[in-house]
């Protein structure tokens, strides 16, 4: 078994192209560290609706330019078996560790394989990856990136030529060629031949973050931001310029490309501790909100001032404001959300008599709803302007969330103001999640099985009214490894990361209130009822 593992090592070693990988791998393989070796090369790292991502390092199990190069020969026969032959294939990168690298070997890939391949001008939010494939008219696009994920991580995100991520089976038959590729030497690799973009497709994306503001309104809320060692400050001053918003003060330590993220342990705003530096500098200056993108600016984040202290809104929170204004701006068309983030949005769309539609988890399935008009995900993911980008964008969501504070600052009111009308007209929807990281993946299986075989049916004494297991699919929905639990007002989702090593559940309470002045006898009642059902649920999955 032993001979096997350095056979294997070796063999990888003799066709790596990076110096800096080979280097490590020759280190292990003289060290006959056979445990390490043992887990970079127990497999391959699997290709999946997510496409890749996984940590740096050398071997099939870890994210590398071996790696990234079979994966864009695998889309590349792919792209070529559906008769997309010479079709453009979009190529986008954040600042990470290798990204750049990662971008100049699927551009070469693919000139290898006889289709065309441009090539973002440098590092750029990952909505404007997304819009430049419509834009330009591509077949596929391509963005490097590990999103919120630690510094030691990278990934590869696929997009076909409709602009969304890649679904089943499209997933499958990608990983089918990919792994149908015996040698890197089989993969023809020239040394120029794509092209690489000006701005103009920038500038393009930022004529068309205008769009998503109503002509004429307010646009005085003054806010700081950090763009959370990513990618977004660029792209964001300039819509934000262009948009006439004051000019945002910026998170200066946090403020330009780093991929080791020195200030936070995970570069997410939703992270403990991640926007704490955005508090001090909102403490020292006194704006109206807080906005934060993660490092690649597909994700936003808003924050707010709740008596004197600075606090998070929560994903489902902006995903109301957001839906509630452009319903006040009469949008028309589908909302939709993935089932893990709050059914507020359904009694928003109900009142405006606009369809509705749940999804799996993911902006690859928002993406896809018929007629869409706007689309959340409670991980702070917004889509604002479908017909632009059809994925999350952390930009055009963070103008819409500025204008919507600047038009409620006009009329001396806030956010968090709106947050109580809505509680009022449709009940209090609290939400809260119980997320577990883990360095053992059988941790999570196993917390899934004991629900499976032993499901809860009483959870913060709420009666346990319907239990879904929704590998089986639904009416609605296809096949998903999740397990959805109703409650009398309550509801419950369970379900492993894509991305993370994490087990993630979801919870919902929804409390009547009434009246504003029953505000805050329900949200403590809320509040009381979330941590009673972590603490029954966490109990019930041994986690």
């Amino acid at each position: 078994m032993q001979d096997g593992l350095t056979a294997r090592a070796k063999a990888w070693l003799a066709e790596d192209p990076d110096a800096e990988t080979r280097e490590e791998l020759a280190k292990l393989i003289d060290a006959e560290d056979t445990a390490e070796l043992a887990a970079r090369f127990s497999g391959t790292l699997q290709f999946g609706t997510a496409g890749l991502r996984g940590e740096l390092g050398a071997g099939p199990m870890r994210m590398n330019r071996s790696v990234v190069i079979r994966a864009a020969a695998g889309l590349a026969a792919y792209l070529k078996a559906k008769g997309q032959t010479d079709g453009l294939v979009v190529v986008g990168y954040d600042a990470r560790h290798k990204s750049a690298d990662f971008a100049r070997d699927t551009a070469a890939v693919m000139t290898g394989a006889g289709l065309r391949a441009a090539v973002l001008p440098r590092p750029l939010p990952t909505p404007v990856l997304a819009y430049a494939i419509r834009h330009l008219g591509a077949v596929a696009g391509v963005e490097v990136t590990a999103s919120h994920n630690p510094p030691r991580d990278n990934g590869y995100k696929v997009y076909l030529g409709d602009g969304s991520q890649i679904v089943p089976p499209a997933d499958a038959e990608i990983a089918a060629e990919i792994a149908a590729i015996t040698s890197l030497a089989d993969v023809p690799r020239p040394d120029s031949g794509w092209q690489t973009l000006d701005d103009g497709v920038l500038d393009a994306y930022l004529e068309r973050t205008d769009a998503v503001l109503a002509a004429g309104s307010p646009r005085t809320a003054r806010t700081v931001y950090t763009a959370m060692h990513g990618v977004g400050k660029e792209t964001l001053l300039a819509a934000f310029a262009r948009a006439g918003f004051p000019e945002p003060v910026l998170v200066a330590e946090q403020a330009d490309p780093d991929p080791d993220f020195p200030t936070v342990a995970f570069p997410n705003p939703e992270e403990p501790g991640a926007m704490d530096l955005a508090f001090a500098k909102a403490q020292e200056t006194d704006p109206d909100l807080i906005i934060a993108n993660d490092p690649d600016a597909d994700r936003c984040a808003a924050a707010v001032k709740e008596g004197g202290a600075w606090r998070m809104l929560r994903g489902d929170e902006v995903g109301a404001l957001l839906a509630e204004h452009l319903v006040r701006r009469g949008a028309r068309g589908t909302f939709a959300e993935s089932i893990v983030s709050s059914s507020l949005l359904g009694r928003i769309a109900e009142k405006a008599g606009l369809p509705y539609e749940e999804t799996l988890t993911g902006f690859k399935w928002i993406a896809r709803v018929e007629g869409l008009r706007y689309g959340y995900e409670e991980a702070l993911g917004y889509c604002v302007d479908p017909e632009g980008v059809r994925d999350k964008d952390g930009i055009t969501a963070a103008l819409l969330i500025t204008e919507l504070a600047s038009e409620l600052k006009s009329e001396g009111r806030t956010l968090l103001d709106l947050l109580d009308d809505l509680a009022v007209e449709h009940g209090l929807h609290a939400t809260d999640q119980l997320s577990v990281r883990v360095d053992d993946l059988s941790l999570i299986s196993d917390a899934m099985r004991r629900l499976r075989e032993q499901p809860p049916t009483h959870l913060a004494g709420l009666a346990v009214t319907k239990a879904e297991d929704l590998t089986r699919g639904t009416d609605t929905l296809p096949p998903t490894d999740g397990l959805r639990y109703t409650l009398d007002g309550a509801r419950v989702i369970v379900r492993p990361s894509g991305t993370e090593p994490k087990l993630k559940c979801y919870l919902e309470v929804v409390v009547p209130v009434g009246t504003h002045d029953n505000l805050p006898a329900a949200r403590a009642k809320a509040t009381d009822l979330l941590t009673t059902i972590k603490r029954d649920l966490s109990a019930a999955a041994g986690i």
